[in-house]
């Protein structure tokens, strides 16, 4: 770590106090009374003019360590510590997951237990956020609204804990697919064209929204943004019924076909998963997908010290306050001799 300066043209007020000194006349000050505290006082004002009065060579040296102290805080001196790269961003990439009341169908299993979709998608994300490694991420929630919940960041673990305390349910009953993407062209049309990927996960067909599906998905390809879409949901599923069990397909209201097309209009690739198996293959392979390189960016953190010579002036500015009450001057009489000598 080096002593650094950011304003260290402040050390050139160093003469202002002698410079107004110069060209400001001094105060005229009358007195209607002579004040002679004790006779050893008046003795000491009268001694003859070669001798030296104890203090008069120290009356200076506070205020000149004040004024000091208070041009090295507006120098602004700072620690610079080590040189720090910032991680190589692959991609900029927004997971996009369905939250709808339909997320929860217990059509998955996870560890031979039956779970809901919405539980294996955040175990299989968990593992995929943690090996994204210089990525952006960022996550988007919809149901009949889409709503983001962590922008794009290199802080893996907060779009980790996000994701984990998702709900089902609490971005509304229906599903906004085109809303979805709209939004994630919004939050990635500042970034780099050739890095700009999104993730959709549903298990649904587009029920709510302001724009639809393949029209969001036209608008994505114009912004150069490449879509991955995962149709999410088992296709045979046995439940209990009067006569027994019967098999029902709980995947029915997937529009499988406009996955396909928002996927092949952006330059992605649409993926069918059936369980927990199949859905951690997929992100496995996008996981493999070749990052785009960019122009490494570094910095040098710095540690702030002018609020220590600050406290330093404060210090010495009351220390030289308290001087002037009689309990200091009692014990600085050469001072208060010399004071009340210029007095008079």
């Amino acid at each position: 770590m080096e002593l650094s300066w950011h304003w260290p043209w402040a050390f050139l007020l160093l003469p202002l106090p002698w410079v107004i000194r110069a060209f400001i006349p001094k105060v005229k000050t009358q007195q209607a009374a002579l004040r002679v505290p004790s006779l050893s006082l008046w003795n000491q004002q009268h001694a003859p003019q070669n001798q030296p009065i104890r203090g008069q060579g120290s009356q200076w040296l506070f205020p000149l360590l004040i004024w000091l102290c208070v041009l090295t805080a507006l120098a602004r001196p700072y620690h610079s510590g080590d040189v720090v790269q910032l991680p190589i961003s692959g991609r900029d990439l927004m997971l996009a997951v369905d939250i709808s009341p339909s997320m929860e169908a217990e059509d998955m299993s996870w560890n031979n237990r039956a779970v809901n979709r919405l539980f294996v998608v955040k175990q299989v994300l968990t593992d995929f956020i943690e090996q994204r490694q210089g990525d952006r991420l960022g996550l988007l929630l919809f149901g009949s609204n889409a709503y983001l919940q962590a922008p794009l960041t290199f802080d893996s673990a907060t779009v980790k804990q996000f994701m984990s305390e998702a709900q089902i349910g609490l971005a509304g009953k229906k599903t906004a697919i085109g809303d979805a993407i709209g939004l994630t062209i919004k939050r990635l049309q500042n970034h780099p064209e050739n890095s700009r990927v999104m993730i959709l996960l549903t298990d649904g067909a587009n029920t709510a929204g302001e724009v639809e599906p393949l029209k969001a998905a036209e608008l994505a390809a114009q912004n150069k943004v490449k879509i991955y879409t995962i149709g999410l949901g088992a296709d045979v599923m046995e439940v209990p019924s009067f006569f027994g069990t019967r098999r029902i397909n709980p995947s029915r209201d997937l529009d499988e076909s406009a996955l396909r097309q928002i996927a092949q209009q952006t330059g992605g690739v649409f993926f069918r998963a059936r369980n927990s198996e199949e859905l951690q293959h997929i992100y496995q392979f996008i996981d493999e997908l070749e990052p785009t390189e960019k122009d490494p960016e570094i910095y040098r953190p710095q540690q702030n010290l002018y609020h220590w010579p600050l406290l330093m002036a404060f210090v010495m500015s009351l220390f030289l306050a308290l001087q002037q009450l009689s309990f200091f001057q009692r014990w600085i009489p050469g001072r208060f001799s010399h004071n009340q000598k210029e007095a008079q």
